[in-house]
């Protein structure tokens, strides 16, 4: 295979971090593909912006922009650089210029992990133990979602009130995973953002955590996406074809 131009860029959500990638790191880099992973503060939307927008100017030639969750914020305005070739969302938020998180989340059933739900005195949302075993990660070992809970980055309670100012899912590629078991972000919510971006969309039977649980499913879909990458070879990009049709795995 052509070593690729492109990077891949992965952006976390909330009540993780970059960590959370770490079963879908190895798997790229086993095949020679530059990756980098952002560390979002969480402390607002502008805030986990300027973050991405560091490592994006850090990097020479083409990006593939990749989010989970709340890092679905981040990736649709990041994803204006022109660097930014594609946009791979999974189970994440695609916001619109004016569009809030409460207001998104308002509009379709709301998911049980908001009843598990946590405010520290300075504001900022946390998982209960509970609510990473039962969930955000019911298909992981208890254990494993335990420890989850333990390194969680704390999320401010005000960013979900807050808007972006770009939205580059309307101008860029993009795929998006729905996972068909979450209890996090609704999977109405889900296929809504996908309908919308006209993406191609990939359902995982898995909980929110399908970047732990189902890795190498999650690494399959940034290659499709880093596969349609101009710098990448044509032979490739035939293999996977260019059409946004859906597919179920």
């Amino acid at each position: 295979m052509t070593k690729p131009a492109a990077t891949i860029v992965l952006v976390h959500g909330a009540w993780a971090d970059g960590s959370s990638w770490n079963r879908v790191i190895p798997l790229l880099l086993a095949k020679g593909l530059p990756v980098v992973a952002v560390q979002l503060p969480l402390s607002a939307v502008a805030d986990d912006l300027a973050a991405t927008n560091r490592i994006i100017a850090d990097i020479e030639g083409d990006i593939v922009l990749v989010g989970h969750s709340w890092g679905g914020v981040a990736i649709t305005q990041a994803g204006i650089d022109p660097k930014v070739k594609s946009l791979v969302y999974i189970s994440a938020f695609a916001p619109d210029v004016g569009e809030t998180g409460s207001g998104l989340i308002g509009e379709h059933p709301t998911p049980p992990a908001l009843s598990t739900v946590v405010t520290d005195k300075s504001g900022y949302v946390y998982q209960t133990s509970e609510g990473m075993t039962l969930n955000l990660a019911p298909d992981l070992p208890a254990i494993e979602a335990k420890v989850l809970g333990v390194v969680q980055k704390r999320l401010a309670g005000a960013a979900f009130t807050q808007t972006v100012i770009a939205a580059a899912w309307k101008t860029k590629p993009c795929w998006y995973v729905v996972t068909a078991e979450d209890r996090v972000v609704s999977v109405e919510l889900q296929q809504a953002f996908a309908k919308r971006m006209e993406a191609r969309t990939t359902v995982l039977h898995s909980s929110h955590m399908s970047l732990l649980s189902r890795p190498a499913e999650v690494a399959v879909v940034i290659e499709e996406a880093l596969a349609m990458v101009p710098a990448w070879s044509g032979a490739l990009r035939q293999a996977v074809g260019t059409s946004k049709s859906s597919q179920a795995r």
